[in-house]
Parts: C-alpha cells; sequence; structure tokens
C-alpha cells in the first residue's frame, strides 16, 4: 500500500470507541472518516467531539463504504465474529477489540476467514505495546531469564464489576465475566512474554458472589438496572503448557482479596533469572554468588501503548506484515478461556489438543 493517509471507520460509539477515535487522532498516518454505532445520536455525537465525516446507524453500510481501509470494532463480544468476517470479506483491514469472539468456535471462523484473506487482522491488545513490556520482553529476548517455566499471572480488583445489568454482565452478549473482560489482557501478555507456548491443558473454577447481589459495583460503564447478572466475579486457573511450564491464573471484578494489589502483576520465573510487572513497576532478580540481587527495569521510551499499537497496525497494513498480536494469538486465548469456563462447569481438567 502507498504512504497515503490510511481511512478508518470505526464499528462502535460508547467508551472504547470513544478510546480508539481519542487515540488515531493523534497518531500521523491514518484518519478516522466513519463510525457507525445502532445507537445513531451517540454517534452523531462523537462524529461532531472528532471531526468525522460521515456517521452510519448500520455497520453494513460503512464495511460497503469502498473509500474505508480499515475498521475498529469495539462492540459487544457476540458480535465480533460476524462484523470481522464481513469487514475482512469486503477487503477491509481489522483491528479487534478483545476478545477475539464470545467463544473459541466463533474465534475460530474468524481466524479462517483472515487465512482466507490478503488484509491484515489484529488484536486489539495494547498491554504488549507498554515501555515496560517491551522492556521485560527485551530481557527475556537476551536470555537474562533464562527458560521461563512458572508464572503467577492476575488482576484482582476488589470492587469494579462494570456496566451492572447491561451487556458487560450478561453471558450471551459478553461470553463472561473478568475471566474474558480483563483476564483475556493477562493470560495473553504473559503467552506473549513467555514465547507463545502451546497451551495443552487447564484446570479451573469461576464464583459468582457478588454480582447477583448488585454487591461490587465500580465506575466504568453505565448500569441497567432492568437487566441481569449471570457471569462470573472471579476466575481461578491452573494452566499446563506444552514445553513444561505451567501458570496460575487469578482475576476478579469484585473480590474481599485482602492484602493483595488492586494492580495487574504477571511473575515469571525462569532459570537465569524472574521478571515481575505489578502495575507500572518492574523488577528483575538473580542469584549473583549465592546471594539474591534484585534491580528496577526501566521501561523502554516511545509514545503511550495505545498509540504504538495503532502505529503498528497502519504498519503491517503497509508493509503486508503479520501484527504481534495476531488472529492466532486471539484464538488460543479464546480456547484457553472456554477451557476454564467447561473446566468451571464440569469440575474436570479440559485436555486442549
Amino acid at each position: 500500500m502507498s504512504q497515503s493517509t490510511i481511512t478508518v471507520g470505526i464499528i462502535g460509539a460508547g467508551a472504547i470507541g470513544n478510546v480508539h477515535m481519542s487515540s488515531f487522532a493523534q497518531v500521523e498516518g491514518a484518519k478516522v472518516t466513519a463510525v457507525a454505532d445502532t445507537y445513531l445520536p451517540l454517534a452523531e455525537q462523537r462524529a461532531e467531539e472528532y471531526g468525522i465525516e460521515t456517521v452510519h446507524a448500520d455497520p453494513q453500510t460503512l464495511l460497503e463504504d469502498e473509500k474505508i481501509d480499515a475498521v475498529v470494532i469495539g462492540v459487544p463480544n457476540q458480535f465480533h465474529a460476524s462484523l470481522a468476517i464481513e469487514a475482512l470479506k469486503q477487503g477491509k483491514h481489522v483491528l479487534l477489540e478483545k476478545p477475539m469472539a464470545i467463544d473459541s468456535k466463533a474465534a475460530h471462523s474468524i481466524l479462517e476467514q483472515a487465512e482466507l484473506s490478503d488484509r491484515i487482522l489484529m488484536m486489539s491488545h495494547q498491554l504488549r505495546f507498554k515501555g515496560l513490556s517491551r522492556a521485560v520482553k527485551k530481557l527475556i529476548d537476551d536470555g537474562d531469564v533464562g527458560r521461563i517455566y512458572n508464572a503467577k499471572v492476575g488482576w484482582l480488583r476488589k470492587k469494579g464489576i462494570p456496566g451492572w445489568g447491561s451487556w458487560f454482565t450478561r453471558k450471551d452478549l459478553a461470553g463472561g465475566g473478568p475471566l474474558i473482560d480483563i483476564g483475556v489482557h493477562m493470560l495473553d501478555l504473559s503467552l506473549y512474554l513467555m514465547g507463545n507456548p502451546k497451551p495443552i491443558s487447564v484446570y479451573g473454577s469461576t464464583y459468582a458472589e457478588f454480582g447477583p447481589s448488585r454487591q461490587g459495583i465500580g465506575n466504568w460503564g453505565t448500569p441497567n438496572w432492568e437487566g441481569y447478572y449471570d457471569v462470573e466475579d472471579l476466575a481461578s486457573a491452573l494452566i499446563k503448557l506444552e514445553n513444561g511450564a505451567t501458570m496460575s491464573l487469578d482475576v476478579s471484578w469484585a473480590a474481599h482479596s485482602a492484602g493483595l494489589t488492586e494492580d495487574p502483576f504477571i511473575h515469571l520465573m525462569g532459570t537465569k533469572g524472574g521478571v515481575s510487572i505489578v502495575g507500572d513497576k518492574g523488577t528483575y532478580v538473580t542469584h549473583v554468588d549465592n546471594e539474591v540481587v534484585e534491580r528496577e527495569i526501566t521501561p523502554l521510551e516511545g509514545e503511550e501503548d495505545r498509540f504504538q499499537m495503532i502505529r503498528h497496525f497502519v504498519e503491517c497494513i503497509r508493509e503486508g506484515k503479520q501484527p504481534i498480536t495476531s488472529a492466532l494469538s486471539g484464538y488460543t486465548n479464546n480456547r484457553i478461556l472456554d477451557a476454564i469456563y467447561e473446566s468451571s462447569r464440569t469440575g474436570n481438567e479440559v485436555k486442549l489438543d
């Protein structure tokens, strides 16, 4: 593709769509020229705020617009697959919000279409682009950690249920609760830092101890008190990987997690050293002359993570290369999420072929 400006349409004018509009407005090389939302007044509001030329009430009309090069999909999880597949069929590049789909079957259908297409499908996992994440990845790639054999990963919010009664808390629209919402971020970043080892089995449990009684409600999203809550508010899992490593994953929207950080965390233990990310702080630990030595990890310089992510998306479109947050990574994440839910339902380990 030439160096002309890449035209972008954003499907979904809600909170996450607003984040993307704000980010694209500050990055050269791409311009949002259209927005679509089934609630037209909100799409019109966003268009006025960001100077967007065209507004659609139907995503299909945006996808059929030949002047649009790429789309961002930021709608409830249930609609990811149908919109992503149609976008690829219409010849659009796709930046798809996490999770890839509401379940692994739907995610696989996206993956199949992406493999048939000559267009880019990139998952919107911005945590990979943070300066601290990139610094940790460099340490690992430089061999300072050695073989990573154990990971402890999670994000335990004490009071953060989003939009009670809205699509966030409905299994038919979201697919699940904190596991598929924030857990997928931690799962994705951890697997990436570990070198993307293949998952082979999962054992997990989920719990709904706060949401059904309307407790633990946070500030994200708009509550719908006429709606309902039928997802988990805490999930815990053990994931075994093909290279022999194990990962424990613990996430919650609401929990009496006394003494535990509410920041997202990743602790990776390797044969030569260990790395930790807790919020915005990184630590490296190793042994020197049988003594424990720790040092702070300095984040790599660069733009804010979402700007880095968008620049990578634009670069992949221009150069025809696969993004680091590929369609396959999104599908792998969905497979693990499905297995955790299945294990919780049956009480058994779930093996992945």
